[in-house]
C-alpha cells in the first residue's frame, strides 16, 4: 500500500513539474503561434486596408477571389519549381560534401568552415551581393562574357533566367544546412560498420551505395522535407533580388502576399492569400510526409 502511494506521490509530482516546465511554452505557442493562425483566417473574411479601425465583413468574397487569382497561382506555381530544384539541387551536393568531410577526417576541416560560411551569412546580405554580381552591367556573368567576346547577360531581368538564378542562389546558401544535417547523420553509423564492409572487401564506392546510403534514408527524407516546407514559404533572398520580378516571374507566394498586405495595403486580401499560403504549404507536406512513410514501409 505504501509502494502504491508513493508511486502515486511521485507521478503527481512530475505532472505538477511538467505543467511547471510546459505552460510557458505552451503560452508563447498561443500567442505566436496559434493566435496569429486563426486571427489570419479571421482578417481573411473582411475588407480592410490594416490602418483604419473599420472592417468590412465580406464573408467568403476574398476566397473566391484568390481561387480566380491567376498571379496567386503563378505564385504558387513558382514556389512548386523553386521546391523542386531546391531537393534535386541541394539534396545529392550536400551528401557529397558530408561522404567527402566524412571520409577526409580532421584533415579536411578547413572545407567544414569554409563550406559552412554561406548559412552564416544574412539572407538579406546575400541577396544584395548576388543582385550586384549578377548585374547586367558590371556582374561577373557579364564581365565573364565581354572577356571571351560576348555581351551582356541579363540573368535577374528577363523569364525564365531569373527564377533559375534565384534557385541557385537559395542552394548555394542553404546546402551547407543539409550537408551539416547528413554529416550529422553519418556520425550515427558506427565505425565498426565501415571497418567490417572493408574487411570483406567493399570498396569506399560500395560501402556508400550499399551501406551508407540506406543508413541515411530516414536523415534524407526529413531533409527533403525540411527543404520543401521552406521553399514553399521562401521570401525574404527573392525579394531583395527581385522583388518578384521581373512583372511576376519571380513572384512566389509570400513575396505575394507582402505585396497585397503593405504595398497596396489589401491587408484583408493579403491575410487570404497567407491563410491559403497555410492551407497549401500544411497539405503538401503532410501528403508528402505520408508518401515518404509508405515507400519506407514498402522499402523495409
Amino acid at each position: 500500500m505504501d509502494n502504491v502511494s508513493l508511486l502515486n506521490s511521485r507521478q503527481k509530482s512530475t505532472r505538477i513539474a511538467a505543467t511547471v516546465f510546459l505552460s510557458p511554452v505552451i503560452l508563447l505557442m498561443l500567442i505566436y503561434i496559434i493566435y496569429p493562425i486563426f486571427s489570419t483566417f479571421e482578417i481573411s473574411l473582411n475588407e480592410w486596408n490594416g490602418i483604419s479601425a473599420n472592417k468590412v465583413f465580406v464573408g467568403l468574397e476574398n476566397w473566391k477571389t484568390l481561387v480566380k487569382d491567376e498571379v496567386f497561382w503563378k505564385a504558387f506555381l513558382n514556389n512548386i519549381i523553386l521546391m523542386v530544384c531546391s531537393i534535386l539541387l541541394q539534396m545529392p551536393l550536400a551528401v557529397a560534401l558530408a561522404t567527402f568531410l566524412d571520409a577526409g577526417g580532421k584533415k579536411v576541416n578547413i572545407y567544414k568552415v569554409a563550406w559552412f560560411l554561406p548559412l552564416l551569412m544574412s539572407s538579406v546580405a546575400i541577396g544584395f551581393l548576388f543582385s550586384y554580381a549578377l548585374a547586367t552591367t558590371g556582374g561577373i556573368v557579364t564581365t565573364i562574357s565581354q572577356a571571351f567576346g560576348g555581351g551582356k547577360v541579363d540573368l535577374l531581368g528577363r523569364a525564365p533566367q531569373a527564377l533559375y538564378a534565384v534557385i541557385f542562389v537559395v542552394a548555394w546558401q542553404y546546402t551547407p544546412f543539409y550537408m551539416i544535417y547528413f554529416l550529422a547523420g553519418y556520425s550515427n553509423i558506427s565505425i565498426d560498420i565501415y571497418e567490417a564492409t572493408i574487411i570483406d572487401g567493399a570498396t569506399r564506392g560500395q560501402y556508400f551505395r550499399h551501406v551508407a546510403l540506406p543508413l541515411l534514408r530516414p536523415v534524407i527524407y526529413t531533409a527533403c522535407i525540411l527543404s520543401l516546407i521552406g521553399s514553399l514559404k521562401y521570401f525574404d533572398l527573392i525579394y531583395v533580388m527581385t522583388g518578384g520580378g521581373p512583372g511576376t516571374a519571380t513572384d512566389l507566394m509570400a513575396t505575394y502576399m507582402y505585396k497585397m498586405s503593405f504595398k497596396t495595403f489589401r491587408m484583408g486580401y493579403g491575410s487570404t492569400v497567407a491563410a491559403g499560403m497555410f492551407v497549401l504549404v500544411t497539405g503538401i507536406a503532410l501528403v508528402i510526409q505520408r508518401l515518404l512513410k509508405v515507400r519506407d514501409s514498402v522499402d523495409g
